[in-house]
């Protein structure tokens, strides 16, 4: 699935913030993003897992933290 494929999908989702992130990706100012493992970025795993993919193909580094750290 194409990075387009992708944004098009969070639109259709109404996924702003999801969509806001790859575009702030995109023009190189987001660096790094924390998420907490067991629970990622989107509830949708298959979703989650594109857009983490797509985030990082953009230079994004993801930082993982424990429950007990968030």
């Amino acid at each position: 699935m194409t990075k387009e494929e992708i944004k098009s999908i969070l639109k259709e989702k109404q996924m702003e913030e999801a969509l806001e992130l790859i575009e702030e990706a995109e023009a190189g100012e987001l660096a790094e993003l924390e998420l907490v493992q067991s629970l990622g970025l989107l509830r949708d795993p298959s979703l989650n897992e594109k857009v983490i993919r797509v985030l990082q193909e953009e230079g994004v580094s993801i930082i993982y933290i424990s429950d007990e750290d968030a």
